[in-house]
């Protein structure tokens, strides 16, 4: 069990403590409850650009690494389509910094021409370099277009468009800032040597004075159900044909979601696992592939995706992949092989309760979706799943009618 107290200041500000006096250090994390969902679809790529852009310096405080390497502490963030988290580490004896960084960047970001030129430009080549130049880069620009047709999970977190990004004003990102990173729309965990009382005490003084803001109101367009499979051809300079297949899925709440992972897991979890034992080691068809789900907040998508043997023809590869999936459909999994996948997945959450680090992005995540307490009953949900209800998700998630497929051919053939 993970151990933890919740309260919240009078500005909307969800504070978690979680702690632990087996190790010298704390962690802060704040996670804002903005992703690229939440952009306009005329300006996307913004809540990836502002991660950068948090960097910059905030009024008090011009560079903000600088005061947290003196401090012993070291800091990072990322982005997702759903959420956008920035954490640091640091000694516990030193924690009063963070919380001096965190306020003030919250509070009084520094908007200067000079900071958003700098950051569009690191975006900007992360783009080029990441998912234009890169071989396979621009597959799931392609592949969110062709399964969403309506919710905002249709562009990718980097943004739909370079162009976005590299109009983006100084007053189109301060509108962004004053919606999304106001104390009512963030969560903020700390983790480690500390005690709550001195957290209590810590986010009064630092974070309790900072206006609330108004609540973002999420409001946003429901994906309707797939009736019919799409599909797309490309033709590109990349060393091997490549075949991407998606399925819709469920949102991460939705119990169905603990079989939609355990799916993933009996199909892809490492050598032994269904696609790679006969596509990969007996018929040879694959170099390699894997199957995975992004673990969207909202309904998600289910991926295969595999790069195809030189000289292997697309149909015949899109074949076996199908023969994998009828047979699981048709003849489900023994008890032996769920009580496998059910055991990988107890030491993987095991492991990634190891850090202090990864415990309070997970508290951050799970109170972003509800309900705290998720950390300590998901086990209970995985385990609760049943090889009937494993066969009827297949049944249901592997529809041709619900499958998007991308032939991504290599024209080096």
């Amino acid at each position: 069990m993970i151990q933890f107290e919740r309260f919240v200041l009078a500005n909307g500000l969800r504070v978690l403590v979680h702690e632990d006096k087996s190790t010298p250090m704390a962690v802060v994390n704040v996670l804002y409850d903005v992703g690229a969902r939440d952009e306009d679809p005329a300006k996307t790529g913004f809540a990836h650009l502002f991660e950068h852009l948090m960097f910059g310096g905030s009024i008090n405080i011009p560079v903000y690494d600088e005061p947290l390497q003196q401090a012993g502490g070291e800091n990072n963030a990322y982005t997702t389509n759903d959420l956008t988290n920035y954490y640091c580490q640091l000694p516990a004896e030193n924690i009063e910094t963070a919380f001096w960084l965190e306020s003030d960047r919250m509070l009084s970001l520094a908007f200067s021409k000079k900071s958003l030129e700098v950051q569009r430009k690191v975006v900007c080549e992360e783009f080029k370099e990441h998912y234009i130049n890169k071989p396979y880069g621009d597959v799931w620009h392609k592949m969110r277009t062709l399964a969403y047709t309506t919710h905002p999970y249709r562009w990718m977190t980097i943004g739909a468009s370079l162009s976005h990004v590299e109009e983006a004003t100084l007053e189109d990102v301060k509108a962004f800032f004053f919606k999304h990173y106001t104390p009512c729309n963030a969560i903020l965990v700390v983790a480690g040597n500390i005690t709550t009382d001195q957290i209590k005490a810590l986010a009064e003084k630092w974070f309790a004075p900072i206006p609330a803001g108004e609540k973002y109101d999420r409001n946003l367009p429901v994906e309707p159900r797939q009736t019919e499979s799409r599909s797309m051809e490309v033709t590109a300079n990349v060393p091997l044909d490549a075949l991407y297949k998606c399925w819709h899925i469920y949102p991460r709440t939705d119990m169905r979601y603990y079989v939609a992972d355990l799916i993933t897991e009996i199909l892809s979890g490492g050598g032994s696992s269904r696609l790679f034992q006969k596509l990969v080691k007996e018929q040879q068809l694959f170099s390699n592939i894997e199957c995975y789900h992004l673990g969207s907040t909202d309904a998600g998508l289910l991926t295969i995706e595999g790069k195809l043997v030189k000289g292997i023809k697309m149909d015949a590869a899109e074949k076996a992949v199908n023969e994998v999936l009828k047979e699981l459909i048709d003849h489900g999994i023994t008890v032996r092989e769920l009580e496998k996948v059910k055991n990988k997945t107890e030491s993987m959450i095991a492991f990634e309760d190891m850090s202090v680090m990864s415990r309070a992005a997970s508290l951050a995540m799970y109170e972003l979706l509800g309900d705290a307490e998720l950390i300590n009953i998901e086990l209970q949900r995985y385990q609760a799943v049943t090889a009937q209800q494993l066969q009827d998700e297949c049944r249901i998630i592997f529809d041709e009618h619900n499958c998007n497929t991308l032939y991504y051919h290599s024209n080096n053939n």
